[in-house]
C-alpha cells in the first residue's frame, strides 16, 4: 500500500498542504495523513502513518523537508519504515525521486539528508552572524515583547493595587499569561 504523509508548519499555509495532497494522490497513495504543525512539534500523523505501515507498504512524502527535521530524525524515521519492511519514497529531490526499496535509494537518501543537514546549519549560522552583526550596528531590536517579558509590569501593576482585568487589559496580556505570571511568582 502507498501511504502518503502531507505536512506544512503552519495552518496559514493550506495552499501547500492542499498541493502536497493533490501530488501524492497522483502519485496512487491510498492513505494519506495530514497535519499542519512545525517540524519540531509532535508529529501524531506521521506517528499514526508509521504505526500503519506494513510488508510491503512505501511511506510516500513530496519533499524531504516534509518529513524530517535533521539527519538523525530521519534516520529514526528509516529504521521504524526498515522494521516493519517496508520502503520510504521522496517524489522530488532535486528533480528526481527516491525509493529506497532499492540499494540506490538508500545510498542517495543519506547522502541528501546529509547535505540537507549542512545548508539548514549554514542557513543558521548565516542568521547567526547577521543578528550579531546587526546588533554591533545598533539595528538589531531583538523578539517582540511577550507576556513572560512583562512580569515586573504585572507585579508593580499588582503592588500598586490595579485589578487584574485593568492589567490584563493595559499590557495587553491574555488571562492565562496574567495568571501565569501571577503563579510563578507565587502571589
Amino acid at each position: 500500500m502507498l501511504i502518503g504523509v502531507a505536512r506544512t508548519s503552519t495552518i496559514e499555509q493550506v495552499a501547500g498542504l492542499d498541493a502536497q495532497v493533490k501530488q501524492l494522490k497522483e502519485y496512487g497513495c491510498e492513505k494519506i495523513f495530514k497535519e499542519q504543525v512545525s517540524s519540531v512539534g509532535e508529529r501524531e500523523q506521521l506517528n499514526v502513518a508509521l504505526g500503519s505501515l506494513r510488508s510491503g507498504d512505501k511511506i510516500v512524502v513530496t519533499k524531504l523537508d516534509r518529513l524530517a527535521r535533521s539527519v538523525r530524525h530521519l534516520g529514526e524515521i528509516i529504521d521504524t519504515v526498515n522494521q516493519a519492511d517496508a520502503s520510504l519514497v521522496i517524489l522530488d529531490m532535486g528533480g528526481t525521486s527516491i525509493d529506497t526499496s532499492n540499494a540506490t535509494g538508500k545510498l542517495i537518501l543519506n547522502v541528501m539528508s546529509s547535505v540537507s543537514q549542512f545548508e539548514r546549519e549554514m542557513m543558521l549560522e548565516r542568521q547567526r552572524e547577521g543578528i550579531a552583526k546587526a546588533k554591533a550596528e545598533g539595528k538589531y531590536k531583538g523578539r517582540k515583547p511577550t507576556a513572560r517579558n512583562k512580569t515586573d509590569m504585572v507585579m508593580m501593576a499588582i503592588k500598586e493595587g490595579f485589578k487584574p482585568a485593568h492589567i490584563m487589559r493595559e499590557l495587553n496580556i491574555s488571562k492565562t499569561s496574567y495568571y501565569r505570571i501571577v503563579k510563578e511568582a507565587n502571589l
